[in-house]
């Protein structure tokens, strides 16, 4: 009896694994398609990309857990790279190495600003929805919470790092004084960023909710 109980035990494991790696290639496959089509998942503005690719890696936080949302987020980081390296605008010289203008090029640090906070975005999505959610409760609160966390945190860690690592230069390049800097970065948090996140809580909350009643997977438990 026990024997037989061990082998369901590791078959439901083997088919929790497979399942959580099918959602996980559809959500990276959604954020390829969202990354390569333009104006679509980066929204070009001149001076910076607002972006929805970020959404696939909240809904994968809330499903999957932290884990899936970090590995989630460093695939859309590495969209990113791509996509800041092929095809630029002004600012691109702040997400890749590879990419200049002028006399200023990128450093290892555009790869700490592409990469670090997109891969935050899942794990700050799957951790406060965990702890909001415990018990069962809240859940579509939780939801929305943690979408708008992870995407402020990669708002706030993305021009953090472009203010501490590319002041100047991203200034210039901007055409704005350098001694305005906060201020103009400040704005932009608030006119690009929290549109952002409000669009991502939505959208992730019509997308979980279903999908997590469905799966029957709606404890903050699911996607260890």
């Amino acid at each position: 009896m026990r024997e037989r109980q061990q082998e369901e035990c590791a078959v439901s494991k083997t088919r929790r694994k497979t399942t959580t790696l099918v959602q996980m290639a559809l959500l990276a496959a959604l954020i390829a398609v969202l990354s390569a089509v333009p104006w679509l998942g980066y929204i070009n503005l001149g001076f910076i990309n607002a972006t929805t690719v970020h959404i696939p890696v909240i809904i994968g936080g809330i499903l999957l857990g932290p884990k899936a949302g970090g590995v989630l987020g460093g695939f859309f980081g590495l969209t990113s790279l791509l996509k800041n390296t092929f095809q630029p605008n002004l600012s691109s010289f702040v997400f890749s190495p590879f990419y200049g203008v002028g006399e200023t090029h990128g450093n290892l640090w555009s790869l700490v600003i592409c990469l670090v906070p997109r891969i935050l975005i899942g794990v700050a999505a799957g951790l406060c929805y965990r702890a909001i959610a415990r018990g069962g409760r809240r859940k579509t609160a939780a939801m929305a919470v943690a979408a708008v966390a992870g995407s402020l945190c990669n708002t706030l860690l993305v021009m953090g790092g472009i203010y501490l690592f590319f002041g100047p230069a991203y200034a210039a390049a901007q055409g704005v004084d350098y001694g305005a800097l906060f201020g103009w970065i400040a704005a932009l948090v608030g006119t690009v960023g929290v549109p952002e996140a409000l669009v991502a809580a939505v959208l992730s909350t019509a997308v979980c909710r279903p999908l997590l009643a469905l799966q029957g997977r709606g404890s903050p438990q699911a996607g260890r």
